[in-house]
């Protein structure tokens, strides 16, 4: 009887500890919500925040070059799926290898920009006012559980700057998951030759959920920048540049009159 009533009041005494931890989350959760309503002057602008001249050249030096990569990415894909509806399935599958080879560099270059901005977050004078992301606008399913996880996550994190970061962990890890599920498919479909309609179909899902992923990807850049003392801008553009090397710029220099 005596070992009975020990487990009988651990058990009361571990219930009492969890309806404790749900009030307080509770309890959190609402009162978040009370101060984002009564202090509008902490809510995110109703649009991007303007870049002065130095924190432009920084960000022209560097988010075209994404939006260009990715678009031509998005192009050639779109080119890859007409030759198929066309028949020439042979040529289709041409252009997802060139696709894929682009697609792995540009895997690289938007993981480097997450741990770039992460690398100089700390020297942000403001905190940076995430913008959300919510999983009803990712397509496969791995994307949508992962996301909607990260916006429960979300609710109970107080800081601007705490959840900023939480978000630039989340696209991390999201490139890691689309370009993954990609390789997969596509390594799967060489091994086989088979590439039912079924696979083309994932390729498509992959691509929307990893363009949507670099332009977040971008716009986190972008409320990062305007955080930046004068300062840090030159080290800043230092580090991505060095993503960049090597690589052909996405505008055209103006051409000197002679």
């Amino acid at each position: 009887m005596p070992c009975f009533g020990n487990f009988q009041f651990s058990i009361l005494n571990s219930m009492r500890w969890l309806v404790g931890f749900l009030i307080l989350g509770f309890v959190g959760f609402l009162l978040r919500r009370a101060l984002w309503t009564k202090l509008p002057t902490q809510r995110a602008p109703a649009g991007l925040a303007p870049l002065g001249s130095e924190r432009r050249a920084v960000y022209d030096g560097f988010a075209p070059e994404i939006e260009a990569r990715i678009a031509m990415l998005g192009i050639s894909l779109n080119d890859a799926f007409e030759e198929r509806d066309a028949g020439r399935h042979d040529l289709a599958w041409r252009m997802v290898r060139l696709s894929a080879s682009e697609w792995y560099g540009m895997e690289r270059i938007i993981a480097g920009l997450l741990s770039t901005l992460t690398k100089h977050l700390p020297e942000a004078q403001f905190v940076v006012t995430p913008r959300s992301i919510h999983a009803h606008r990712f397509l496969s399913k791995s994307m949508v559980d992962y996301v909607r996880m990260h916006e429960l996550l979300d609710q109970l994190v107080f800081s601007s700057q705490r959840r900023y970061q939480l978000q630039l962990r989340l696209l991390r890890r999201a490139v890691e998951i689309v370009t993954a599920e990609f390789r997969h498919t596509y390594r799967e479909a060489e091994r086989t030759d088979d590439r039912p309609a079924e696979i083309w179909s994932e390729i498509d899902v992959d691509f929307h959920d990893f363009d949507l992923i670099a332009k977040e990807a971008v716009l986190a850049f972008r409320a990062l920048l305007v955080s930046l003392p004068p300062a840090d801008l030159p080290k800043l553009a230092v580090d991505l540049d060095a993503l960049l090397r090597g690589r052909v710029r996405a505008h055209s220099q103006p051409v000197q009159r002679v």
